[in-house]
């Protein structure tokens, strides 16, 4: 469980920094190497949701193992969290393809939300690694089939 997490969170700071670099490049004018790295973090965001949902279909979810006390706060943050990487990946979806069709003007009003939303959704899935893997010992992790009475894996 903790690799496939380690392999997650690596798409995710991957994807995040390609994105800090691509706006870099955007602000210097030069759009080649943006959209090289624009598409590289759009294929490292999409590598890290493909990843993630096979990991919590296939491994399953690992609950939050720290003190009791911190539990509404955790799950509070995680829903935060989750929210904003799934707005990010909307307006990602969106942002992209006002650039692939050439609607740059569109496209500049929308980029630097997506981008900093996107920034925050990779901040807040870091601290959530730390949390369940690194700062506290993980709780059991579940198979979602399993979950669900449906069979194992």
């Amino acid at each position: 469980m903790l690799v496939w997490s380690v392999i997650n969170e690596a798409f995710m700071i991957s994807s995040a920094t390609a994105v800090a670099f691509g706006w870099y490049f955007i602000r210097r004018g030069q759009r080649d190497t943006h959209r090289r790295l624009m598409i590289t973090a759009s294929i490292l965001g999409l590598a890290f949701f493909i990843s993630y949902v096979l990991q919590t279909l296939l491994v399953g979810d690992t609950a939050f193992g720290g003190p009791k006390a911190y539990g509404l706060s955790y799950a509070t943050f995680l829903q935060t969290h989750a929210t904003l990487a799934t707005v990010a990946g909307v307006l990602g979806v969106i942002t992209l393809r006002r650039a692939f069709k050439g609607r740059f003007d569109l496209h500049r009003r929308i980029a630097p939300w997506t981008a900093t939303i996107w920034f925050v959704a990779a901040g807040s899935g870091l601290m959530v690694f730390l949390l369940l893997y690194v700062i506290f010992q993980p709780g059991p992790t579940t198979n979602i089939l399993r979950a669900m009475g449906i069979g194992h894996l």
